[in-house]
């Protein structure tokens, strides 16, 4: 990936308003978008950027991503209202068109959903919200199966990692937003290919 000077922004911000560990999860993301992109013929440098972009609200405080969670426009469930760790993704996609004046609407639903995900999600989306999961630096007990699914098939990863994050939820007698139901019912027919 060619440092722009536009990167260049973005990762000062980042190294600003982010902690060590949070910007260094950001690259990692960033990093495994790209190797993504280019396997299944995405888009390197929005892969790049959105990846890169994906947590910019994530540290900030509570109140002020709620804030932007209420006057977004971005399709926000009440669901996700009512859950502070789902906050910061609707934010993070308010935060890049005003702080950056990004209008890329595919890298804005991209960082947009890589929570909670959706039915429908744009190639970039699905590799954004896998690229969150198989970084470098994540060391939970099934991430080397993730990045195996990953290395064979966008689908059958996205597959597994729905039926993972549903099941974790309901295991926690957490509330699934309708954008998770409709992305898991999407690509529960691959668990069966």
């Amino acid at each position: 990936m060619k440092e722009t000077k536009q990167i260049g922004i973005y990762k000062k911000y980042l190294r600003e308003h982010l902690s060590k560990k949070r910007y260094t999860h950001s690259l990692n993301v960033a990093a495994a978008a790209v190797e993504l992109a280019k396997k299944y013929d995405g888009d390197s440098d929005k892969a790049y950027t959105a990846g890169l972009l994906h947590d910019i609200a994530k540290e900030m405080p509570v109140e002020e991503q709620l804030a932007l969670v209420k006057e977004s426009v971005l399709d926000v469930s009440e669901i996700e209202t009512k859950s502070v760790p789902l906050y910061h993704a609707i934010a993070g996609a308010e935060m890049v068109q005003k702080v950056f004046g990004i209008r890329d609407e595919e890298m804005i639903w991209a960082i947009r959903w890589h929570t909670v995900a959706a039915g429908g999600m744009s190639k970039l989306a699905v590799i954004v919200y896998l690229a969150d999961l198989i970084s470098a630096d994540r060391e939970y007990k099934d991430v080397n199966r993730m990045r195996k699914l990953a290395d064979k098939s966008l689908e059958r990863a996205m597959c597994e990692a729905l039926r993972f994050s549903v099941g974790d939820s309901v295991s926690k007698g957490n509330s699934i937003p309708v954008s998770t139901i409709e992305a898991y019912n999407e690509y529960i027919r691959y668990k069966k290919s």
